[in-house]
């Protein structure tokens, strides 16, 4: 599941409610906004979060909100009648700051609860399943991390959610967008301190593949329309590249062009693709036949015999073979995902050239 974030600001209203169409048209289904940032005027709560939960509720798409006893507090409710705020629009609550196990695993029969991914320990835990906590409705959330330097490593995230997996929970993280970045800091808000200039995509593919995340929601304030249509392509297992192709014959192009299938035995040097080699297959004579960069993609020409017309993406430097052409590169900002194109794993190549 993919999802944004929403701040809730009177003068955003609109800005928001447009973002979540973009959103949800692409396929995002989850909203994560907060009750207790610093910085927001508690008195507002109220209305703005009614406003959401009805955008919510218009794009069918979940709200889950982070809360402390005194943000349910500004909002007319307690844990006792938090059902209510189903009504609103809202899905779930994150409760996190001291809140007693026996409230937690109450909530958990009334609504989804997202708790703390980075500080569930297995004692907590135990408690938890004492006091009969719906363990279907419970998801483990990380938190994003505003200042530079304190997000978490790469190897503490695969740790924790190796755990939480065994668990039986499913964890989200956050990953930063970019377009409009959330003050004050306007650094991004990642989970993971490496992905704080990192592309959107990247990081995407990195929570997923690399670190057993469930979830992924974007942690700005916006993305930019592209990393938005990538990040949902991904999610719907077809990893997207731009290329630059160096022929101009369409109808290979077209080929390239097309969603392509790594195979299940993947080879060390190149990503091959399945499909190339299947009825419509194309046979080329031998031409630019040029030594093979990483990103380099190829299709076997004539020489080759029966493997004539197979199309790979080299994810190594390989030097020139008469029988391989190069008809495009991979751009090289996208040759860092080329190792997120695994065993059985889709992509499709996209024309950077307009």
């Amino acid at each position: 599941m993919i999802g944004v974030s929403i701040y809730l600001a009177k003068e955003r209203v609109k800005k928001q409610e447009e973002w979540l169409k973009v959103a949800r048209e692409n396929g995002f289904s989850s909203i994560f906004t907060s009750l207790h940032i610093p910085e927001d005027d508690p008195g507002t709560y109220k209305e703005l979060i009614q406003i959401l939960g009805k955008q919510a509720l218009k794009y069918e798409m979940e709200l889950m909100v982070d809360v402390s006893p005194k943000s349910l507090h500004h909002l007319g409710m307690t844990y006792e009648n938090v059902e209510e705020l189903l009504d609103w629009g809202i899905t779930g609550l994150r409760m996190d700051y001291g809140i007693a196990s026996k409230e937690i695993a109450r909530v958990s029969h009334k609504m989804k609860v997202a708790l703390n991914a980075s500080t569930i320990t297995d004692s907590f835990w135990k408690e938890l399943i004492i006091e009969h906590i719906k363990v279907e409705n419970v998801e483990a959330w990380h938190n994003f991390y505003p200042r530079p330097e304190t997000g978490l490593a790469k190897s503490f995230l695969q740790k924790q959610n190796e755990y939480l997996h065994e668990c039986g929970i499913k964890t989200m993280a956050f990953i930063p967008g970019d377009g409009e970045k959330r003050g004050p800091l306007c650094e991004g808000l990642p989970t993971l301190e490496k992905h704080r200039n990192m592309r959107p995509l990247e990081a995407y593919l990195e929570l997923v593949q690399d670190c057993g995340v469930d979830k992924v929601l974007i942690g700005d304030i916006s993305g930019s329309i592209e990393s938005v249509q990538e990040i949902a392509s991904a999610s719907r297992g077809i990893i997207p590249l731009r290329y630059e192709p160096l022929i101009e014959k369409s109808e290979v192009l077209k080929m390239v062009e097309q969603v392509h299938t790594n195979r299940l035995d993947p080879a060390r040097d190149v990503i091959r693709s399945v499909e190339s080699r299947e009825e419509n297959k194309v046979v080329l004579q031998p031409m630019h036949t040029i030594s093979r960069k990483k990103g380099s993609i190829t299709i076997d020409n004539e020489l080759y015999g029966r493997y004539a017309g197979e199309m790979q993406v080299a994810t190594h430097d390989l030097p020139k073979d008469e029988k391989v052409n190069v008809v495009g590169m991979v751009v090289e900002e996208d040759l860092p995902l080329l190792p997120y194109v695994g065993a059985g794993k889709m992509f499709q190549l996209f024309c950077a050239i307009e």
